[in-house]
């Protein structure tokens, strides 16, 4: 096994592969959707604009096997689906909420550096 304290971006250390899967978009937006409480799959779809149904399964799938999100199969007819965050994904709200808030505070500012640098990259290409 890697030792992930002397290697922290090593391909190998499963931290950057646990990294990976949580900060990718869907990861952050359903466990956003699911701070409210559980909700079943179309539930969930409703709220998130743009993803497939694919990539809504895979990224639930993979949320549940890392442990925070639970999957419950509710006995109705038909049998529903809800999904829930766990006390370990409850754990990454904080950070997911200061990362979303650092984007809200800082989005004028970052608009301003994408302007500056299309203009310069505008007047490179015109050369």
């Amino acid at each position: 096994m890697i030792d992930c304290s002397a290697h922290k971006f090593h391909v190998d250390c499963p931290s950057r592969k646990l990294f990976e899967q949580i900060s990718d978009k869907w990861s952050m937006m359903i466990l956003t959707v699911l701070d409210g409480g559980p909700l079943r799959f179309n539930e969930i779809r409703r709220q998130l604009e743009g993803i497939t149904q694919k990539a809504q399964t895979q990224t639930l799938r993979r949320l549940e096997r890392n442990g925070l999100v639970e999957r419950k199969v509710i006995a109705s007819s038909p049998v529903a689906v809800q999904y829930e965050i766990t006390p370990l994904g409850r754990e990454l709200q904080g950070p997911f909420k200061a990362l979303y808030k650092w984007t809200l505070d800082y989005m004028p500012e970052v608009e301003k550096a994408r302007a500056i640098y299309d203009a310069k990259t505008e007047q490179v290409a015109q050369v």
